[in-house]
């Protein structure tokens, strides 16, 4: 198995459970083929060829390296300059490595993720909202972190991963697709009444149970627990937090708890003020439901790996 083999699967099963649908998917690569073909020949050198085929800017290959197969792997939830030296400490000892996986995006993946975040409309749209509200909501959201990322110097981990000739790559979105559509999927089915019932399911997955053990386990920010849930929407893709503005919106269209990562408090405020119950699953381990179920199909299909777990990554296999 080479890095490319582990990329190709991680997008296809990314596009597989992405919330948005995947006629909507094969709609935005059909819209960015449009984009490329309008090209001049000048511009086109410097286009991201990747992107025609792979909706996520922030699950790349930052670093090849000699291209070795893959057996043994280095994951974290956040690497950074740290965790790579940490690496080759680790090889230097004798430990075989052949590729760190980083969840949350670094280098190229992060320099370009604002775009991911175009996703966020076509997810409010399947909850209800018309498209041309939620388009106008999170286009403001995506320039505000693009300005936010465009400052940053951001190759620092890569550069550290090439100098110390390391395989390096993210997983960021096609992750984080797994974690919402499992988690949607079965509140579809169990149809919880009260959030206690939701709080309960999360505590028995290996990653909530593991979380909880180390202080973070999920909790219900707003609402209590005899609190009924309504129509429940599982928030947990898209790059990064929505705009407050949408709260409004998707109460009006019948969401009555929202299951999330992490809220800000002038999103914990908005909530509030349309009277959505929140819980919050918690963030890392959310992070590493996404990455099992994902590394559960990569063994599937070529065989059991060795996994290195650093910085706040646990492999919990189903």
């Amino acid at each position: 198995m080479k890095i490319k083999d582990i990329q190709e699967l991680f997008v296809k099963e990314g596009i597989e459970v992405d919330p948005r649908g995947k006629d909507l998917v094969a709609l935005d690569l059909k819209k960015r083929k449009k984009n490329y073909d309008d090209l001049s020949k000048e511009q086109k050198e410097n286009f991201d060829i990747e992107s025609l085929e792979n909706p996520y800017y922030d699950s790349r290959i930052l670093y090849s390296g000699k291209d070795p197969d893959i057996k043994n792997i280095v994951v974290g939830i956040d690497i950074e300059t740290p965790e790579i030296l940490l690496t080759k400490q680790l090889k230097d000892s004798g430990r075989k490595i052949d590729l760190i996986v980083a969840h949350h995006p670094e280098g190229y993946a992060y320099s370009t993720f604002s775009n991911v975040i175009y996703m966020q409309s076509d997810i409010l749209f399947r909850q209800g909202i018309a498209i041309n509200i939620s388009e106008k909501l999170i286009s403001p959201r995506v320039k505000e972190v693009e300005r936010s990322v465009y400052p940053q110097n951001n190759e620092r981990v890569s550069d550290a991963a090439k100098i110390l000739d390391i395989p390096f790559m993210t997983a960021h979105s096609v992750a984080d697709n797994h974690v919402a559509s499992f988690l949607q999927k079965e509140f579809d089915a169990l149809n919880p009444v009260y959030l206690i019932d939701i709080i309960d399911f999360l505590n028995k997955q290996p990653e909530y149970i593991h979380s909880s053990k180390v202080g973070q386990a999920p909790v219900i920010l707003l609402g209590d627990k005899t609190s009924r849930c309504g129509k429940i929407f599982v928030d947990m893709t898209g790059g990064t937090e929505g705009p407050i503005e949408s709260f409004e919106k998707l109460s009006q269209a019948g969401v009555g708890t929202i299951v999330g990562m992490h809220l800000s408090q002038k999103a914990v405020k908005e909530a509030q003020k349309h009277k959505i119950n929140v819980i919050l699953a918690g963030h890392i381990s959310s992070d590493n439901l996404g990455l099992n179920l994902l590394f559960d199909k990569l063994e599937k299909k070529f065989g059991k790996l060795e996994f290195v777990e650093i910085s706040g990554f646990r492999r919990f296999r189903r």
